[in-house]
């Protein structure tokens, strides 16, 4: 129990530290909530006003949300490797609570940029929400995964010198399985129609797939 509360200090610690040190550079956010709204913008303009099927929308809404986070989950370990910290924040706290804390400091931005951004997309896509319980479960457990899946990308492409290419590539097949269910599921709180439970059930288990295979592969990086 002691050592549950140690690792769980330690976690805050490092979210902490990651809030203050985003609040001094607030550059990388800026971008996510930039490049969201800017596509958003562009999509809602491109399509003239016209009705687009809230299915397209589901995928357009998710698409937008992938993207805009890569623009920021892909340094979410550059701090500590351009100052050559990293190591010494693993002397710090055990490599599970850096691996949790910086995954649960990308879920908090993940979270504040769809905060953010999709009342704007449904403001621009003229679009009504008829199961809003549904759709927030869904971009919760969404960005869960999302977030899991790219804190272990992030590390893994630290170092590499392509990292702005690379890191979609190797993020998108892992997200892939979170985000076609996600999208039948928005699609269904937007329109109100009936959804399959299990969906959801998919999805959370993915996601405690994906948290527990980064909690063992990220010992060996």
């Amino acid at each position: 129990m002691k050592l549950f509360g140690s690792r769980c200090e330690q976690v805050a610690a490092i979210v902490r530290k990651d809030f203050v040190i985003g609040l001094r550079r607030r550059a990388t956010f800026a971008a996510m909530m930039m490049f969201a709204l800017t596509a958003v913008a562009a999509l809602s303009l491109s399509t003239g006003g016209n009705f687009v099927e809230p299915k397209i929308l589901a995928a357009l809404l998710w698409v937008v949300i992938f993207f805009a986070a890569g623009a920021g989950i892909s340094g979410t370990f550059d701090d500590e490797a351009q100052a050559g910290t990293l190591l010494t924040l693993k002397l710090y706290a055990a490599a599970q609570a850096v691996l949790f804390g910086k995954m649960a400091g990308v879920l908090l931005s993940l979270v504040t940029l769809t905060t953010f951004i999709l009342p704007i997309f449904l403001i621009l896509f003229d679009a009504a929400v008829e199961n809003f319980f549904l759709l927030t479960a869904t971009v919760l457990i969404g960005l869960i995964g999302l977030s899991a899946a790219g804190t272990l990308t992030a590390a893994l492409t630290t170092s590499a010198t392509v990292k702005g290419g690379l890191f979609p590539i190797l993020l998108f097949p892992v997200t892939l399985p979170i985000f076609l269910p996600a999208i039948a599921l928005t699609e269904a709180a937007l329109t109100g129609a009936a959804f399959d439970v299990s969906s959801l059930v998919v999805v959370a288990a993915f996601d405690a797939i994906l948290i527990l295979a980064s909690s063992i592969l990220y010992d060996y990086l």
